[in-house]
């Protein structure tokens, strides 16, 4: 699911529907899902504890996709499994003129996670040249410019110690247009439907370039994208999980040595 960097995307070639590399079916999938919260929590714990010993290392996981592609439903099942004291959730919207009179990354710069946090962005900084790019709401030239900036600002993130893991969750035309008729058959689900998202359903092939070029010209080895077939909910909830467990392993973090002598501390407290 990496992509490589410099590697050239076709995202026809990715199936949607595939399994790639995990669970076979939906019953092993959930329970591959459940069996791994026990190991989240605990590293997620010991990242935040080592933060309290100064360490800065912390995670930073970019969700992106098309309308109906499972952001939320990522967060919900995938980052409910965690401890919510140590998570930073940020849902992009489209800018408010507050955030249109700053570069487009002031506001992204604001909602990173602090040392031992996990930050999660429902949207990101990718949508400046995501939407920006589908819809020509800037000059060619500048968009340009933000791939480079983008990488940039990576780059410097995970040299400050933010483990940056970037998901694009992939999902069909044949299936979003299925899960949309399922928000309006349903009154429940009306205030998760927007007449807009028919609207950029009809842009699908010039948003599905916009995310391919955005995986090719920001795929670097110190912030790779991560393609994940998001047709089944499952296999991404699983795909999503894993990545975050590796990475999590990756960093490894402990926890901090106590700061006071053990054997007196516990000799007072039975004294008590």
């Amino acid at each position: 699911m990496r992509v490589a960097p410099g590697a050239r995307v076709d995202l026809g070639s990715y199936r949607t529907d595939s399994l790639p590399g995990g669970p076979a079916d939906k019953a092993a999938g959930v329970a591959a899902t459940a069996a791994a919260a026990g190991r989240l929590a605990s590293l997620q714990e010991r990242l935040y504890a080592a933060s309290t010993g100064g360490d800065r290392r912390r995670l930073l996981l970019v969700l992106q996709g098309m309308d109906t592609s499972g952001k939320g439903g990522t967060v919900k099942h995938v980052i409910g499994l965690l401890n919510p004291s140590g998570c930073r959730i940020t849902a992009f919207k489209a800018p408010t003129p507050e955030e249109r009179d700053h570069p487009f990354l002031w506001r992204i710069m604001r909602a990173l996670p602090r040392a031992g946090e996990i930050g999660i962005f429902d949207r990101s900084h990718y949508e400046d040249v995501l939407v920006a790019r589908v819809r020509e709401l800037v000059p060619r030239e500048r968009l340009e410019r933000r791939y480079e900036e983008i990488n940039l600002f990576e780059r410097s993130l995970v040299d400050d110690g933010v483990t940056v893991v970037k998901v694009f969750l992939h999902i069909g035309r044949e299936e979003q247009r299925e899960r949309l008729l399922k928000r309006l058959d349903d009154p429940e689900k009306h205030w998760k439907f927007a007449p807009g998202d028919i609207e950029d359903r009809g842009r699908w092939p010039a948003y599905q370039e916009a995310y391919a070029v955005a995986l090719e010209r920001c795929s670097t080895e110190a912030a790779p994208w991560y393609v994940v077939p998001a047709d089944h909910k499952w296999y991404r909830d699983w795909a999503v999980g894993t990545l975050l467990l590796e990475h999590l392993e990756e960093i490894g973090p402990k926890y901090p040595p106590g700061d006071f002598d053990v054997a007196e501390c516990r000799k007072r407290l039975l004294a008590t």
